[in-house]
């Protein structure tokens, strides 16, 4: 039996009287041989690849294994160093405070200025710990899906921001009638990040406008949050989600570079993904699937 001039086997046919072994029955013969040499080929080959996916399957479950221990042991870690240094961040602010009101009349300007640029670190030390306990919660958190309304939600935030910033002309453009499958609270959070950035960005500009909706792309339906704000270079789109990287200075626009890193976290956890276009001054928009 050979296939592919490899020899598999031999057929030994016997007979109680001498044959007569015609062309007819040497075809058959050889035709018989094909067949079987083909059925063990096959047999031999589903063998080695059901065993080659068994191994690659253990593999898998073993890294996925040893990567969850890994993602346990970092999110507790960055937990509790970020709760840690709560204590000592609440001495150094307290501390200060207490020097200024005690000891203002002896300080003079440039060491008042010193200490109120400490206070004022150590109150940004303390937004940036918020933000990685905030990231942690949603990392250690159990998603429940539930069938959530968008729209509304949006509403509700855009209503909440204008109460904040009266005097601010910002037009919200929100699509009626969406809704999601997620957790709620998880994409109520996801949803308030997004348009507190577009919110943020467009602080500089008289008037804005911010969209939020659904759209087709690639034939594929994709949720967005568009702003026309300070937008930023395309070159760096992808470091935008990542935690503390910034396209802007904190003095142009204040924040702890955590909100679209957790963003893209809850978005992970449901599945989908999300990314970014956006030009200099042109605005910004954020797509994302889940």
């Amino acid at each position: 039996m050979l296939v592919q001039q490899e020899c598999l086997g031999v057929i030994c046919v016997f007979a109680s009287e001498k044959p007569v072994v015609s062309e007819r029955k040497l075809s058959l013969l050889e035709t018989l041989s094909a067949q079987v040499a083909l059925g063990v080929q096959n047999a031999l080959l589903y063998r080695e690849i059901r065993e080659h996916a068994d191994t690659l399957e253990r593999r898998v479950q073993e890294r996925t294994v040893q990567l969850e221990t890994a993602n346990r042991e970092l999110e507790s870690f960055s937990y509790s160093v970020s709760h840690d240094l709560r204590s000592p961040l609440r001495g150094i602010n307290g501390w200060s405070q207490a020097l200024m009101e005690d000891c203002r009349g002896q300080l003079d300007q440039n060491g008042q200025a010193y200490l109120d640029r400490i206070r004022i670190e150590t109150q940004k030390m303390g937004t940036i710990i918020d933000g990685l306990l905030e990231l942690s919660r949603i990392s250690r958190r159990e998603v429940t899906f539930e069938i959530v309304d968008m729209s509304s939600a949006a509403q509700t935030l855009a209503a909440r921001l204008h109460e904040e910033e009266p005097e601010r002309k910002v037009e919200f453009v929100i699509e009626p009638g969406l809704i999601a499958r997620g957790d709620p609270r998880l994409l109520e959070v996801m949803l308030s990040n997004l348009f507190a950035n577009a919110w943020k960005f467009t602080g500089k500009h008289k008037s804005a406008l911010i969209e939020f909706g659904r759209t087709l792309i690639d034939g594929m339906p994709v949720w967005f949050v568009r702003d026309d704000g300070a937008g930023f270079d395309p070159a760096y789109a992808r470091r935008l989600f990542g935690p503390f990287q910034r396209m802007h200075r904190a003095s142009d626009f204040p924040g702890n570079g955590i909100g679209l890193a957790t963003v893209q976290r809850i978005i992970n956890r449901h599945g989908g993904r999300i990314w970014a276009e956006g030009q200099k001054e042109k605005g910004a928009c954020f797509y994302f699937t889940f």
